[in-house]
């Protein structure tokens, strides 16, 4: 797959400006001025994406993540988007976001939201066990202070708040 390049680099980098400031609109009509051929691009995928989970547009959006995953294996993100709206299509749920998501860590042992988000699916799934071993993993890989700050302000992770307040 080619690089993107001007003016498609710039569509991409307004799109994502204007996600930022909460306009989907010119979001999307900056991503519509792309060429058909850039459209698989896996920096527009991810855009796209963004833009789709903002809508709540959930099937289109694993559709999306599961190109990103074709075109581009070595982002994390594929597996993290597929994961997040596998857990919220209509037939979706926490354990197939947490089946789909599982086999990532070991593709991307030292990506800390991996494990933080294997974490809360765990908690959601009432496997505190588990879910205390997967939030100490992203605890040592992102960071202690800026995790807990995260997960103290994560509603998935509330059974844990208490013991994630001593950390």
């Amino acid at each position: 797959m080619q690089n993107l390049g001007p003016p498609d680099t710039h569509y991409v980098s307004a799109a994502l400006g204007w996600l930022e400031l909460g306009n989907l609109a010119e979001a999307k009509a900056e991503l519509a001025q792309l060429g058909e051929e850039q459209r698989g691009h896996p920096d527009v995928l991810e855009v796209r994406w963004l833009v789709c989970a903002e809508e709540g547009r959930w099937d289109e959006g694993l559709q999306i993540a599961r190109a990103l995953l074709q075109n581009a294996p070595d982002r994390s993100s594929g597996w993290l988007h597929q994961a997040y709206a596998l857990r919220r299509v209509a037939e979706g749920s926490v354990k197939r976001a947490w089946d789909a998501l599982l086999p990532a860590f070991d593709k991307f042992p030292k990506v800390a939201i991996i494990s933080y988000n294997l974490a809360c699916y765990a908690c959601q799934m009432a496997q505190l066990d588990a879910a205390r071993v997967w939030f100490k993993r992203a605890l040592v890989l992102g960071g202690k202070e800026k995790i807990k700050r995260m997960a103290l302000d994560d509603k998935d992770l509330e059974a844990l708040w208490q013991e994630i307040k001593e950390f």
